[in-house]
């Protein structure tokens, strides 16, 4: 395995949350907000807003090894038995040990996401307090233990919602304060409204100023409530235990085509043209699909058809092609997606040290084509997450 003749920018890493990630949530919210408790039998057990959180279990002292999913499914998904589970290593929660590992696998900088962090916000959204009494608990502690960035190492990702555009607002300026230099949203529409509303334009309109992108990774949307019971599934399954009917089309994919198709149909990267958007850790597959049904859709509006935001001029791939970031999965069609993206606009990341992803980051280049020149190599895995954020060099 030949070393890279640059530092890689790893754009999904991953820490498992420990038990006091939300130790500065005040105590009014700890019964509406988020718990982390014992049960009767002294298991561990996440409540959000009151109820047993459905979609991930604990991991706080057992956690699959990185790159296990393969083996995982071999086993017809008994993946979470003992025998697939290894200890919590230091380096999955702990900043130091984390830098250690990253100088071992050749990795200059990460940007660094949550495990069950992603998961909440759909089970609390009834209640914009509780929300983001969570939320900025979650990140006063991302802030603590991982930091946001300022050592040019670990770009710790902290969470955002537009449940409640005030608090959003609030929110996003005391983590501007702070040095953040992304901020995550949750795919998928926001009480009943389009994320590209108008209605969110003071938030996206900070966003804009600062220069600070959205993430967009893989979470809970809410997609099996809102649809998949409609076709007599369950609303709330854990992650690994949705039917394949859910797994096919309300998980990942369908929310995320969803949100991007929103924001560049209600026109919102045409009032704030500055605007940057990453999709991590949802694949790409998706993208020869969505671009030219976008096109197709566009072309069939009448002067009948609403724009929620005004209407789109500039062709819509066109737009998607110069404010999406896309981060796919190792096995999919690099060829394509250099094709149908320009190696400008695409993002590895390697989803360490989750089960899915890759154990050895800087393998990456075996993934992609053989012919796949060294510039567009550099590009996907260190300049345009450099260029994403804002940073020189």
């Amino acid at each position: 395995m030949t070393a890279l003749p640059f530092g890689i920018f790893d754009a999904d890493n991953h820490y498992y949350e420990p038990r006091d990630v939300f130790r500065h949530l005040p105590e009014p919210f700890a019964g509406r907000a988020v718990q982390i408790v014992r049960d009767e039998r002294g298991k561990d057990l996440i409540v959000v807003a009151g109820q047993k959180h459905h979609f991930t279990p604990p991991t706080f002292d057992l956690v699959p090894p990185p790159g296990h999913l393969k083996e995982m499914l071999k086993a017809h998904g008994e993946g979470t038995s003992a025998s697939f589970l290894g200890p919590m290593r230091p380096e999955y929660q702990q900043r130091e040990a984390r830098l250690a590992v990253m100088d071992a696998q050749g990795i200059e900088s990460i940007l660094l996401f949550p495990t069950f962090g992603v998961t909440f916000e759909h089970a609390l959204r009834h209640d914009p307090e509780a929300t983001f009494a969570a939320i900025t608990a979650f990140n006063r502690w991302l802030e603590e233990e991982w930091g946001f960035g300022a050592d040019g190492r670990i770009f710790g990702v902290p969470l955002l919602s537009l449940v409640d555009v005030d608090l959003a607002v609030r929110e996003l300026e005391r983590l501007l304060a702070r040095g953040a230099r992304m901020v995550h949203l949750n795919v998928g529409p926001v009480n009943g409204r389009s994320p590209g509303d108008p209605y969110f334009d003071p938030v996206w309109a900070r966003l804009a100023e600062a220069r600070v992108p959205v993430a967009y990774h893989a979470s809970e949307s809410g997609y099996n409530e809102l649809l998949s019971t409609q076709w007599g599934h369950r609303a709330r399954p854990r992650s690994h235990h949705q039917s394949a009917w859910q797994n096919a089309f309300c998980f990942i994919e369908a929310p995320l085509m969803h949100t991007l198709g929103a924001l560049i149909f209600d026109n919102l990267f045409g009032r704030f043209p500055s605007l940057r958007v990453a999709t991590i850790e949802c694949g790409g597959s998706w993208v020869p699909y969505l671009l030219p049904r976008l096109d197709k859709a566009q072309r069939s509006c009448t002067m009948h058809s609403p724009w929620v935001g005004g209407r789109l001029e500039d062709r819509a791939s066109d737009v998607f092609k110069a404010h999406v970031y896309v981060n796919p999965y190792p096995e999919e069609d690099h060829a394509a997606l250099f094709a149908w993206l320009r190696p400008e606009r695409l993002l590895f990341g390697s989803d360490w040290p989750h089960p899915e992803g890759i154990p050895e980051p800087r393998r990456h280049p075996e993934f992609l084509p053989p012919d796949a020149p060294a510039h567009a190599v550099r590009r996907m895995m260190r300049d345009n997450a450099r260029e994403l954020l804002g940073l020189e060099g």
